[in-house]
């Protein structure tokens, strides 16, 4: 297999707060369960079952930023900006992400308060203390002792420029062309590579990313997530529509690969990628 020799890290994000608006990094250090940061935060009903923008599309409006300590900075639109402290160890409750369970610690009153009266829905703010033990990664595409943040499925998700280059010409050429071209925040990914040919990352198996080397786990299955825009919270039919069209394998629509890290380090921006199985 061609070594892609051009191939770069062209961003990095961090989604502080899972279905909130994602922050642009210069660096950004991966830990075992994703990058530092990431996702280490969401929202849950009064039952504890998660709520994303599968639920409430102007979650996509909505921000967070994480201080140093850990802390967030929530800001949305109509709403004073809220900093929320890492809550104490005082106790942990169950939460339900999608079809797993997951140990996790309220956050303040205050930040129920807040997203509540922002999304008019009662909500819960809670964080993820321990990522080292709480969560595993789907036995079915991980190794032992494989642990994750509160992401999706897995640690981090790569997608690519040329990828999603390609995936806009579809559009344009389908009966929703109207909707594109679409930027790569609908598809919320963590580390983003250019340089590359069209989905030439279906058949990676093993990268290296400057220092810090990953396995590639799955494809990602796309939701109605990414039909959302990320800057007004109005939902379309793409890239779906053309997705099911042309990206489908069994009852998934596949865009941008699920990564596991082997090592940790610090991804920077530029840092040049190495295709190793």
């Amino acid at each position: 297999m061609s070594h892609a020799v051009h191939a770069v890290l062209s961003s990095l994000h961090v989604h502080p707060v899972k279905s909130l608006r994602g922050c642009a990094q210069g660096s950004a250090v991966v830990e075992p369960w994703g990058l530092a940061g990431d996702r280490r935060w969401m929202l849950v009903d009064t039952g504890g079952k998660v709520v994303t923008q599968r639920q409430h599309a102007r979650l996509a409006l909505a921000g967070a930023e994480c201080g140093a300590d850990g802390s967030l900075r929530l800001s949305a639109p109509g709403r004073e900006p809220l900093t929320v402290a890492v809550p104490a160890p005082s106790g942990t409750m169950t939460a339900a992400l999608f079809r797993e369970k997951v140990e996790v610690v309220l956050a303040d009153d205050a930040a129920h308060a807040w997203f509540s009266a922002y999304l008019g829905a009662e909500v819960r703010l809670v964080h993820l203390d321990d990522p080292a033990h709480r969560r595993p990664v789907d036995p079915a595409f991980a190794r032992p002792g494989e642990t994750v943040s509160l992401a999706d499925g897995y640690p981090l998700l790569l997608t690519t420029e040329s990828s999603l280059d390609a995936l806009n010409s579809l559009v344009a050429q389908g009966e929703h062309a109207g909707e594109g071209p679409l930027p790569m925040n609908r598809f919320r990914p963590n580390v983003v590579v250019s340089g590359t040919v069209p989905w030439a990352e279906d058949d990676w198996y093993r990268i290296a990313i400057g220092e810090v080397s990953f396995r590639v786990a799955k494809p990602c299955d796309r939701c109605v997530v990414t039909t959302t825009d990320q800057e007004t919270a109005e939902r379309g039919k793409e890239p779906l529509h053309s997705l099911a069209r042309h990206r489908r394998a069994g009852s998934d629509l596949l865009f941008g690969q699920n990564l596991v890290p082997e090592t940790t380090g610090t991804l920077r921006v530029g840092d040049v990628v190495h295709i190793l199985e």
